[in-house]
């Protein structure tokens, strides 16, 4: 028997708009999936919990605009750690179209600007916990 996919989310900084998060979260709960809420939360602080509880996703969001920064300190703290071709990195939230092709650039496997459906969230994390694994086999 294999595990539930276990995921991390977190709000990246000190954004406190987190009803899309919750959002997420109840969506990845109702497909089988383990889900850490975080909240408010740091790169380092994220990648820390992150090993503690052997996750197989991080997602953050961030909607007070400072996603490429935390973005780029979050994927920077897990190459260190050596978790970033291990772990599926997304990201949501608010940004411009041009902000979304520079967090693809800087590393995250999924980029989820405001509208992206269920389905899209959903088959995304899948999809690139399926590239990871078969990277690593």
């Amino acid at each position: 028997m294999s595990r539930k996919v276990k995921v991390l989310l977190a709000k990246l900084g000190l954004d406190v708009h987190n009803r899309g998060l919750v959002t997420v979260a109840m969506e990845l709960r109702d497909e089988g999936m383990e889900v850490i809420y975080l909240g408010n939360s740091l790169p380092d602080e994220i990648i820390a919990t992150a090993i503690q509880e052997q996750v197989d996703a991080i997602g953050v969001s961030s909607l007070g605009g400072a996603h490429l920064s935390l973005g780029s300190l979050l994927m920077q703290k897990a190459t260190e750690k050596g978790f970033k071709e291990e772990l599926v990195f997304l990201i949501g939230g608010v940004f411009s179209p041009d902000d979304a092709e520079e967090l693809a650039r800087i590393g995250f496997d999924g980029v989820y600007p405001p509208g992206s459906s269920r389905l899209a969230i959903v088959n995304g994390l899948k999809e690139a916990l399926a590239r990871k694994k078969a990277a690593h086999s």
